[in-house]
């Protein structure tokens, strides 16, 4: 039996689409490049984008012809899987599909990688009011520590060189089967002690919850990255409240001194949202004055688009595409004097 995978969505779908990669292996599945080959199609996608959904739909002409089975499975909207279910014979999200399968079982594939997405957590507790992932993975749940810690060892032993640990925001990461407090920043310290010539990365954080002690764990962490994500999303304090965002221009402006004063050098990368609904020519131009004011090293850039289910998608849409697409190129053409434009990803 032949299994064809394809991933569309963040850096989380695709460390889930290795643990899937892991658990068909381990089934007797053999993997192939080629559709029309499978006897298993599985496709990991993501609802937090439109653009996702929309290569989703772009495969129905594709499978068409297909008798391979067709899995569909990752963060997906109830109102996206009544447009799916025509052309896919299962929709599960992806604790179905992994019911049975371990974090700990991804080290299959981690022999002779240089680069590994290792989960920490999943879900989320922030419900940013554009976002939708508090309904397609739930509310946050963090791994054990020494789940996490024995995973990177294997990993390390295996030749890998970067980690990147992942969750929707790793500032909140607190296993609650552990004893005591033993948050993000102990778990960096404990990942940094492990001994090999490697690499910490993480992504991402939430400005609200962005500690001191974190901060002093990446600034004294000789093998974490000194490069930060972390979305601002707007520089106007009404959108943001509108976002649901918990944080000021004011209180980010604030964090990113306190992080490049005690991180020398440190590179910031960020999210921004353009066109979020009610927003004015005027509250963009505050986006705009932050910017110049913070000089981000790289940015991703995205046009608002409603998600049904979310809160925002109850607000008038009333920014025109045109008046998007003007706001995004400003903000392009700033970052590109500074650094050039990462492309347009979902981030976690």
């Amino acid at each position: 039996m032949k299994y064809f995978i394809k991933t569309l969505g963040c850096q989380q779908n695709e460390s889930d689409s290795e643990r899937i990669v892991a658990l068909l292996d381990n089934k007797g599945y053999k993997k192939t490049e080629k559709l029309e080959n499978a006897d298993l199609v599985v496709v990991n996608a993501c609802s937090v984008r439109q653009s996702a959904i929309d290569r989703v739909l772009g495969l129905k002409k594709k499978f068409e012809n297909l008798k391979a089975k067709k899995i569909l499975t990752g963060c997906v909207l109830k109102s996206d899987r009544i447009k799916f279910r025509k052309f896919f014979d299962e929709i599960l999200n992806t604790n179905e599909f992994l019911k049975y399968h371990k974090f700990s079982d991804r080290i299959n594939y981690g022999k002779n990688k240089n680069s590994a997405y290792v989960p920490i957590m999943t879900g989320c507790d922030n419900f940013c009011s554009y976002c939708v992932v508090p309904y397609t993975r739930g509310r946050e749940i963090s791994r054990p520590a020494n789940e996490i810690i024995d995973e990177v060892r294997s990993l390390i032993k295996n030749g890998c060189k970067e980690i990147t640990l992942l969750g929707q925001n790793v500032n909140s990461y607190l296993p609650r089967r552990q004893a005591g407090k033993y948050g993000f920043a102990e778990l960096l310290w404990k990942i940094n002690s492990i001994p090999g010539d490697f690499q910490i990365k993480f992504l991402t954080s939430h400005p609200k919850d962005f500690s001191d002690k974190l901060i002093d764990a990446i600034a004294n962490c000789k093998k974490v990255a000194k490069e930060i994500h972390l979305p601002i999303q707007s520089g106007d304090n009404e959108i943001l409240r509108k976002m649901n965002r918990h944080y000021t221009v004011g209180q980010y402006k604030n964090l990113i001194g306190k992080i490049r004063k005690k991180i020398p050098g440190v590179k910031i990368s960020t999210d921004v949202i353009v066109g979020f609904p009610g927003e004015t020519k005027k509250q963009f131009q505050n986006t705009v004055k932050a910017f110049k004011e913070i000089k981000f090293d790289k940015a991703y850039i995205n046009k608002y688009s409603a998600r049904s289910g979310t809160l925002a998608a109850k607000f008038k849409d009333d920014v025109p595409l045109k008046e998007k697409k003007r706001r995004w190129k400003i903000l392009n053409d700033m970052i590109n004097k500074k650094a050039k434009i990462m492309p347009v990803k979902s981030r976690l």
